[in-house]
């Protein structure tokens, strides 16, 4: 469970820091662009991997049980999180409708698995993550996020469907390898 822990505080730390702190400018100046965002993507995927393997490896203690129905609202709500995923990196229009598809999709997922799952693991793994997506949502409001102001043809969204939907498929046959839990039981 110390795995969890570690890779939560590395994985949420740095990606709060710049949004709590004014640091991110400051270490831009000092490192440059291309250095800056090289070290802070080295210990996001150092926090994530760290994730990944303290929650699959963690001890399973039950906190509540969720009702069976529970299971299939991750079925249900991953295929629009990674859409919006796709969607926050890959040109479309979801951003006309939100400047944070990211967020919502990271609150989507953390959401339907903190519903889906009642071990303490989990709990300590989804809730944080949600809470940092509405952190992240109000501080980048703070800050003054817009939508998107230019209408992309519809191929694009298309695109971002198509692109979410074959990756959800991906990650649902990779789940059981990765998570150690199938993602359709």
């Amino acid at each position: 469970m110390n795995t969890l822990y570690i890779g939560m505080a590395i994985f949420i730390g740095i990606h709060l820091m710049p949004s709590v702190f004014p640091l991110r400018a400051m270490l831009i100046a000092k490192l440059g662009e291309g250095p800056y965002k090289g070290v802070y993507s080295l210990i996001s995927l150092v926090g994530l991997v760290l994730i990944v393997y303290g929650k699959a490896y963690a001890e399973f203690i039950p906190v509540w049980s969720p009702p069976s129905w529970a299971r299939f609202i991750p079925w249900v709500l991953m295929l629009p999180a990674l859409i919006l995923i796709v969607g926050a990196n890959v040109p479309c229009n979801i951003k006309r409708f939100s400047p944070h598809p990211m967020m919502w999709a990271v609150m989507m997922w953390a959401g339907a698995h903190l519903v889906a799952n009642g071990d303490q693991a989990s709990i300590l793994l989804f809730a944080p993550f949600a809470l940092f997506a509405l952190i992240h949502i109000v501080t980048a409001n703070m800050r003054g996020a817009v939508r998107q102001q230019e209408a992309l043809p519809l191929v694009s969204d298309m695109k971002v469907i198509a692109m979410g939907t074959v990756t959800y498929f991906i990650l649902a046959a990779a789940h059981p390898y990765l998570f150690k839990m199938p993602a359709f039981y």
